[in-house]
C-alpha cells in the first residue's frame, strides 16, 4: 500500500490586545511549525504579557491526497503559497475561563480553504516553509492533470453582427421581392 505524504504539524494562536472598547481582544493565527515530541499532545500556553498571549496546539497531521492535487497545484503556483488554518473559538461555559481560539484544520489545499470559506468558517494563511513548498511541488508534478481546453461555443444569446459590426438577422422565409416569380 502506498503511503500518502504528510506534515506533523503544530499551530500557535495569538491573542491580542485591541484599543476598542467593543472587543478589547482579538485572536490571529501566528504560525504553523513541525511538530515536536516535546509539544505534547494537548494545547498549553507558550508566554503571556499583560497585551498578548500565545498558544501552541499540537499534533495536526497534513496529508495530501492525489484527488486534491488541483487544490495543492494552485497552492503551489500562487505568488505566496501557504498553510490553510480552519479555527473556531471555544463556547464560553460561563466559567470565566479564557475562551481559546482552536485550530481544527490545517491544509494545503485552496479547494479545501474555499470549502471553509464558502462555509463561513474562520480561514487564516500564513507561508508556507521552503522544504515543503518543495514537496508540494513534487506530489503536484507527478499527481496533478490539467483540464484539457475544451472548444468554446458560440454564444448563442449575443446579437448577431456583420463583419463591420452591424446588426444582422437571419430569415428562414422565402425571399420576398427582387423579381418575379413566375
Amino acid at each position: 500500500m502506498q503511503t500518502r505524504p504528510a506534515f506533523q504539524v503544530a499551530v500557535i494562536m495569538r491573542r491580542e490586545q485591541l484599543d476598542n472598547r467593543w472587543q478589547p481582544w482579538r485572536w490571529v493565527l501566528e504560525d504553523v511549525v513541525p511538530h515536536e515530541a516535546a509539544f505534547g499532545d494537548v494545547p498549553r500556553l507558550l508566554r503571556q504579557s499583560e497585551s498578548s498571549a500565545q498558544w501552541l496546539f499540537p499534533d495536526f497531521k497534513v496529508e495530501l491526497f492525489r484527488d486534491d492535487a488541483e487544490g495543492y497545484h494552485l497552492n503551489a503556483s500562487s505568488p505566496a503559497p501557504c498553510w490553510f488554518v480552519l479555527w473556531r473559538m471555544d463556547e464560553d461555559d460561563g466559567s470565566g475561563q479564557l475562551a481559546l481560539a482552536r485550530p481544527v484544520e490545517v491544509s494545503l489545499s485552496y479547494h479545501d480553504a474555499g470549502r471553509w470559506l464558502d462555509a463561513q468558517e474562520m480561514v487564516e494563511q500564513v507561508p508556507v516553509p521552503p522544504e515543503v513548498l518543495q514537496a508540494m511541488q513534487a506530489f503536484v508534478a507527478e499527481h496533478y492533470q490539467p483540464e484539457p481546453k475544451r472548444r468554446k461555443r458560440p454564444d448563442s444569446f449575443q446579437p448577431l453582427q456583420d463583419r463591420f459590426g452591424n446588426p444582422a438577422s437571419v430569415s428562414t422565409d422565402k425571399l420576398r421581392g427582387g423579381g418575379r416569380h413566375g
